[in-house]
């Protein structure tokens, strides 16, 4: 724990935010961006997440544990949450119709197949 936030103080240290101007990354928008960041947050807290659920719903348990764990998920990130997670087309950060074996959206699956650009995928003929 102590190492990751030292590690993350000195990469601030050499690369301050403030200075930074437009920055190009490979993801598409921001909208990407931010699901990859929850992503990466839901992750991180899904151990814990899981135990305070399991004492919260747990009937045996005397109330005040239950609140107690229910306080708790509730002081968690927002963003830790799995729910908040929406699949998006990796080209175009597209998020509906999503072909989730392929995570692009139903027009570029069918413009790369139309053009063989997918393995194992062939257009239907009869």
């Amino acid at each position: 724990m102590a190492a990751a936030w030292l590690k993350r103080a000195v990469s601030d240290q050499i690369f301050p935010l403030s200075c930074v101007g437009q920055v190009r990354s490979y993801y598409v928008n921001w909208r990407m961006l931010r699901d990859v960041k929850r992503r990466r947050m839901a992750f991180e807290y899904a151990d814990q997440r899981l135990r305070l659920n399991c004492l919260r719903k747990n009937k045996i348990l005397p109330k005040e544990l239950q609140e107690m764990a229910s306080k708790e998920i509730a002081a968690l990130p927002r963003d830790s949450c799995p729910v908040r997670i929406r699949n998006r087309c990796v080209m175009t950060s597209r998020p509906r119709a999503v072909v989730w074996r392929w995570r692009v959206s139903r027009i570029v699956f069918r413009d790369l197949a139309d053009h063989a650009q997918l393995s194992g995928v062939q257009r239907a003929m009869w």
